[in-house]
Order: C-alpha cells, then sequence, then structure tokens
C-alpha cells in the first residue's frame, strides 16, 4: 500500500517510516523541510503540489504539529493550535479533492485530551475529556483545546469515501535520540529519575513497536473509526515507571523532585512541567475490544527492551 504521511520527520513519523518501509510499503512523507528520497515539500497550511501524492493512495496518516516539548508561551500555544488545526484542514481540502481517495484517514490526535485524574482510567467510552478539573492549573485546558480543535477539524471535513481515525496517542517510547525515551533515560543515567512532585500522577505510554502495529491494525479494520486510545493497556504512576526505567539501566536511586524543582528544570530545559505533573491514566478500550494484541503490554518489560536496543545501538 502507499502511505503519505504529513509531519513525518520527526520521532514518531521516524517510528512508522521505519515500520511500514519494513513491512514493504511504499511511504511518502510531506515535509516542510524535505532532505532525501521519498520526502516531499508541503508547507502545512496551504494546497500545493503535494495534494498528488495523496490521490491515488491508500493511507493518510497525520502526524504534522509543532512539537509541545516547548515552553508554554501565549506565542508557542498558538503555534501548536494553528499548525494542528491548518494542516488537518489542508489535509481534508486535499482528500476532499482528490479523483482517487485515500480509504483511510488516520489523524493524530492526544492522549492529554483526557482529564489530569488519579481515580479511574480514561477509555474511549467512559474518558472524561479534560479542561477544567480541580488542581489542574488553568493554562493545561489549552492543551485540551488544541486536542478537540484537531480532532474538530478532522470530524468536519467532507470526505466520505475516506474512514476517518483520530489517534488518541500516548507518549510514543522509542530508542531513537531526541525521542521523549532518550530524554527520560538520561534523567535516569544522570540519578534525576525520581519521583516528580510525590509521583502519583500517571504515565501514559505505548512502546514503539505497537504504535506501528496498532496503525496497521486500524488500517486494516473498516469497522472501526472515529477516537481510538493508542496507549500500552498498563498505565503506572511517575514514581513506579522511573524506578522501572532506573532498573533497565541499572541506576540505583533518583532523587526526587519537588514541584518547584520541577518548575526550574522545565524552564533550564525550555519545556513545560505539564508534560511532567499531568496525569494521563489513558487506556486502550477500544483496541483491546477489537482484539489488538500488545506485544509490549506492560512497562517493566517494556523498557527493559527498549534499554536492550539502546546499548546495541552504542555497540554498533
Amino acid at each position: 500500500m502507499k502511505f503519505v504521511i504529513p509531519g513525518g520527520t520527526g520521532q514518531v513519523g521516524t517510528v512508522l517510516k521505519r515500520a511500514l518501509s519494513a513491512a514493504g510499503h511504499d511511504v511518502v512523507v510531506l515535509s516542510r523541510h524535505p532532505a532525501g528520497p521519498g520526502e516531499v515539500h508541503w508547507d502545512g497550511a496551504t494546497p500545493g503540489p503535494w495534494a498528488a501524492e495523496i490521490d491515488g493512495s491508500d493511507v493518510v496518516v497525520n502526524l504534522a504539529g509543532r512539537s509541545v516539548n516547548c515552553r508554554y508561551t501565549p506565542a508557542n500555544l498558538r503555534q501548536m493550535m494553528d499548525s494542528r488545526v491548518h494542516s488537518a484542514r489542508v489535509v481534508g481540502e486535499a482528500i476532499a479533492a482528490a479523483g482517487r481517495p485515500p480509504r483511510v484517514w488516520l489523524q493524530m490526535s492526544t492522549a492529554t485530551v483526557y482529564a489530569h485524574r488519579f481515580d479511574a482510567p480514561n477509555d474511549e467510552a467512559t474518558g472524561v475529556i479534560g479542561g477544567t478539573e480541580p488542581g489542574a492549573p488553568g493554562y493545561w485546558g489549552y492543551s485540551v483545546d488544541i486536542a478537540k480543535a484537531w480532532e474538530r477539524e478532522q470530524e468536519s471535513a467532507d470526505t466520505p469515501h475516506t474512514r476517518k481515525v483520530a489517534l488518541r496517542a500516548a507518549m510514543v517510547m522509542s530508542p531513537d535520540r531526541g525521542g521523549v525515551f532518550d530524554v527520560l533515560l538520561r534523567l535516569a543515567r544522570l540519578g534525576l529519575g525520581g519521583p516528580v512532585d510525590g509521583g502519583t500522577q500517571y504515565v501514559s505510554w505505548i512502546h514503539d513497536r505497537d504504535f506501528a502495529r496498532a496503525v496497521e491494525f486500524l488500517v486494516a479494520r473498516d469497522d472501526i473509526e472515529g477516537p481510538v486510545n493508542l496507549a500500552a493497556p498498563g498505565p503506572v504512576p511517575q514514581r513506579t515507571f522511573m524506578r522501572a526505567l532506573r532498573a533497565a539501566w541499572g541506576v540505583p536511586v533518583g532523587l526526587p523532585a519537588t514541584r518547584w524543582l520541577a518548575e526550574i528544570g522545565a524552564f533550564v530545559l525550555r519545556s513545560d512541567t505539564e508534560l511532567l505533573l499531568k496525569s494521563r491514566r489513558v487506556v486502550p478500550g477500544r483496541l483491546l475490544d477489537a482484539g489488538f494484541v500488545f506485544e509490549c503490554p506492560e512497562w517493566p518489560a517494556a523498557a527493559d527492551e527498549l534499554v536492550r536496543r539502546v546499548r546495541g545501538r552504542a555497540v554498533k
């Protein structure tokens, strides 16, 4: 099959392109800065010659959007919103105008759409959409607004011949440099991988191979549309998550961090504490109901496997 991946040059796109290419699929990446074979220029906001790649393709997986690993300034939040909404809109327009539209459009979304909560997991049927929950800073609601606007743009697109799925993805864990796992492992190796603000907030995650397998599963299942959680069935508290990661690398201790220390660290890293402090307790209800089997459902085993791949990369 031919897959077109707008915004496919980041970590998640690298994971997906690698898996799809290994499976023998034709993969075209749409990028603002194409750098090699199989990459085509687009600006993520306006129609252009790139639309010819979508016409006649089998699957579009839109991953485009400004990285959330940044300070949540008004300007950055606006870029996060605009880059997602505008790219989803123009992808929908390209699909609507195609003579041979793709049969499925997978649109990246985020598990951050769910509420900051500790009491129960969020699945697609019973999950609580976030925005105004007690204990959450008011500006966290903007991340939820971004997620809802992202999904709404896909929903409103006039693409009657193309099935639409919104991928409410948790953090994708892969050994690639610069990804979230790379950052967390670096903290653990430095002895900084302890509980943050008590560490009771839940971490939702998905192993990179399960992410790619879930994408292929959803492409094959013509009966599934709408929001789908892409998260392992075993979310864990942050203190447990980091303890397992330290154990996988062989680091005996991790220094804890208070909320104000987390604020300082996020400032130094030019990131935001929402990424550390929001409790994302998300489970893959629809995937499990549809019969998807995770290869890495629990974090300790997944962390061990990812660490082995990191060590193997260092040896090569």
